[in-house]
């Protein structure tokens, strides 16, 4: 499992990764069913799916995770301090790994504009994938 995989598995949960597929009914349970019982098995999957697409607080997991800490990180700025908020390799190697995840061109060489780069890349991925953000972690 990449870095990039791990970060999305810490906010968005393992569901993120591999949807969970719908219950399928049966058609003798179908014909003993009722309207109302399929009206209601209807809602309740209307209902999961609405829940699965509802975005995430990104802000609010990685401010308790960092309260739970009991440190200062500054995960709003740091890559480093993000990945280390969520229990997640921050070294190097990890960031080298990140970098090519997220196509950097180049080598990347662990440089700080090169590690701003990469934590704008992953608020944008967060975003386009349910995460909700400060917009002034958008820009």
């Amino acid at each position: 499992m990449g870095v990039l995989s791990s970060i999305k598995d810490k906010l968005f949960g393992k569901s993120a990764a591999a949807p969970a597929t719908p219950a399928v009914i049966t058609p003798k349970v179908q014909a003993g069913a009722s309207q109302a019982a399929l009206a209601q098995a209807a809602g309740q999957a209307a209902l999961a799916k609405a829940a699965a697409k509802a975005p995430v607080d990104v802000e609010a997991i990685l401010e308790a995770a960092v309260k739970a800490k009991g440190i200062k990180l500054n995960w709003r700025e740091s890559i480093v301090d993000l990945l280390k908020a969520l229990d997640i390799d921050s070294s190097f190697a990890a960031r080298k790994e990140l970098a090519d995840e997220l196509k950097y061109k180049g080598a990347y060489s662990g440089t700080a504009e090169q590690n701003i780069w990469l934590h704008k890349e992953v608020m944008k991925m967060l975003a386009e994938n349910g995460g909700k953000l400060p917009k002034e972690l958008l820009s």
